[in-house]
């Protein structure tokens, strides 16, 4: 299987960190939070969290606080198949391929549900044809990217099928919450909305640089899974979010690591890019710990969380171009994502 195409997107609304607290300040919501949880809010958003600012999928930031299910509802009927689609069009477009090419369509997300899926809208917005298979993932977080990209490269073995579309999109923006609790907290201060797409294809293309997928791998911990989860309280999505998650990351991606680089027979010193997911500052600090990397090893997910902060499963996609827009070194890449479950996948890559 082959990456011939990469394309994100974001929602057009941007808002500084320092924003979102002065929002938050004006909202009713803040008056009724205990004094450590303003104080917790006040830290994250002010200080030196690794993010800069957020897209959102909000006219105003006002808006954030518009916390019932309908209301989050339609934020993610609106903007979902909004930002999968541009994402779509933007990916077809670096791969230099027509919509009546792709023979299969896998998107996932966490923040919503939609019936039929996301892939009924997206098709119909990116003019794919009517017997394209579309495969909708729900409920894996922030790892899905993975999964689905998995997903794809079982899809191009089928007769037939030489063109997929792999995307994931996540409006964090509709599944908000507020209480004391600081894993929810946390969470408000963290995530934001974004797409992104790989087309998947059986050959390599003409692309000016040629990415393989070579191996992958995949480890599942059901005993740590309330440790990262989504529940439903208030007819909304409440995300639990607990202090070991860095450090749980870093341990299971060291196995995944370790587990497709011995069947692969590569060493860890021929990776030439990390493609790490950018789950949050404290997690980027355990895999720089865990693996003694420097920074300059983390910088494609340091910049994405940066300039998008945690924006969960398309994740990955993002930092992947901003590794190819930079001309990272040819060769061995290492491609992981980890999240829900507690779950975490890596794949090999060969990047020429």
């Amino acid at each position: 299987m082959f990456i011939t195409g990469l394309g994100t997107a974001t929602p057009p609304h941007r808002y500084k960190q320092a924003d979102c607290w002065d929002a938050l300040q004006e909202s009713k919501h803040f008056s009724e939070l205990a004094p450590r949880s303003r104080a917790i809010l006040k830290k994250v958003l002010l200080g030196n969290n690794g993010i800069a600012a957020r897209h959102l999928s909000l006219e105003s930031l006002s808006d954030a606080f518009i916390l019932t299910p309908d209301a989050l509802h339609s934020r993610f009927a609106k903007n979902a198949p909004l930002l999968a689609a541009q994402a779509g069009e933007r990916a077809l477009g670096n791969a230099g391929l027509r919509a009546d090419q792709i023979d299969g369509l896998v998107i996932s997300t966490c923040t919503g549900y939609l019936c039929p899926g996301l892939t009924s809208y997206v098709s119909e917005r990116l003019g794919l044809r009517a017997d394209v298979l579309g495969l909708d993932l729900v409920g894996q977080g922030c790892v899905a990217a993975l999964p689905n990209l998995r997903a794809g490269e079982s899809l191009l073995r089928s007769e037939g099928c030489e063109h997929v579309l792999s995307i994931c999109v996540e409006v964090c923006s509709a599944a908000m919450y507020l209480d004391d609790d600081p894993g929810v907290l946390i969470s408000a201060c963290l995530f934001g909305d974004a797409a992104g797409c790989a087309v998947l294809s059986r050959n390599a293309g003409e692309q000016a640089r040629r990415i393989e997928w070579l191996q992958h791998g995949s480890v599942l911990n059901t005993s740590a899974r309330d440790l990262l989860r989504f529940e439903l309280k208030d007819g909304m999505l409440r995300n639990i979010l607990t202090a070991p998650v860095p450090a749980l990351a870093a341990e299971h991606a060291e196995k995944v690591l370790d587990q497709v680089l011995a069947k692969a027979k590569v060493g860890r010193e021929e990776i030439r890019a990390w493609i790490w997911h950018a789950g949050g500052r404290d997690v980027l600090l355990a895999l720089q710990d865990r693996f003694k990397f420097n920074e300059d090893e983390l910088r494609w997910s340091a910049t994405v969380l940066r300039d998008l902060g945690n924006v969960s499963s398309p994740c990955v996609y993002h930092v992947m171009e901003r590794a190819l827009q930079n001309n990272a070194p040819g060769g061995y890449w290492w491609l992981s994502s980890f999240g829900a479950g507690f779950s975490c996948h890596g794949a090999l890559l060969e990047v020429q």
